[in-house]
């Protein structure tokens, strides 16, 4: 049976990388994107251009219509899905609790939260044997702020990430008998895009002599311990929250 991945978030970061280092190991992958269809399909040109197979998937994952819509097309054009990869995620601008609005807590439990909610229900819906699937295995894209709380830059980002090492664990032991492995990764200080999003952009930079191993980790360092997760070398990894931080 042909493995079949969708990373959220998968046109850049940590999930672009996850989508590339999977397709080498030969997962059929859908690259999730919401905004920028143009790096997208560069990942899926990158996997074809290496003889392997994948699609470009445009959903909102806090927008139930298009998460549903999305594993349509993917059921449609790749076959049942095996494994998941919930990386899609947002930051904000630096602010106290006391600065936010409800307007930013909202995108930020809707997308960071309720979509991997989302995502992981339709997964095991596909994958539980519960459901007549084959099993598979989902890996969560938390923070190391999850445990940091982030104080006085986004302890809202912290809060939900949070959410999801709870739900990671939860789900793990709901599905354990019915094939499927439920992990997390707790990435510290990497290097990708989102800091500028979050109008820090050299905040690795700033911050990586507070970071023991003296630096900030790489997209590709979080891709790898992501498809050790999803692989049989861990099949008897379950419930885990996996640091990605340099010992911060």
């Amino acid at each position: 049976m042909d493995q079949v991945l969708l990373v959220t978030g998968g046109s850049r970061g940590i999930g672009a990388a996850t989508a590339l280092l999977a397709a080498t190991q030969g997962y059929a992958v859908a690259v999730n994107y919401t905004s920028r269809p143009d790096a997208a399909e560069e990942v899926v040109a990158r996997i074809a251009a290496n003889g392997g197979k994948a699609i470009a998937v445009r959903a909102d994952v806090a927008d139930e219509a298009q998460v549903l819509a999305m594993f349509g097309t993917i059921d449609r054009e790749l076959g049942r899905m095996t494994a998941l990869v919930n990386n899609a995620g947002v930051v904000d601008v630096t602010a106290r609790v006391d600065e936010m609005s409800m307007a930013r807590w909202k995108r930020m439990f809707d997308i960071n939260v309720i979509g991997s909610l989302l995502c992981a229900r339709e997964a095991v819906r596909r994958m539980s044997t519960r459901h007549g699937g084959a099993g598979g295995a989902i890996v969560n894209v938390s923070s190391a702020a999850a445990r940091l709380g982030a104080p006085g830059q986004y302890v809202d980002y912290a809060a939900a990430k949070g959410a999801i090492d709870a739900f990671t664990i939860g789900l793990a032991r709901e599905v354990a008998n019915e094939g499927i492995r439920v992990n997390a990764v707790r990435p510290g200080l990497i290097v990708t895009g989102i800091h500028a999003s979050g109008g820090i952009p050299d905040r690795v930079e700033r911050l990586a002599p507070q970071v023991p191993m003296q630096r900030g980790g790489t997209a590709d360092e979080v891709a790898q311990a992501i498809a050790w997760l999803l692989s049989p070398a861990a099949s008897y990894t379950t419930m885990s929250l996996l640091d990605v931080s340099g010992g911060r």
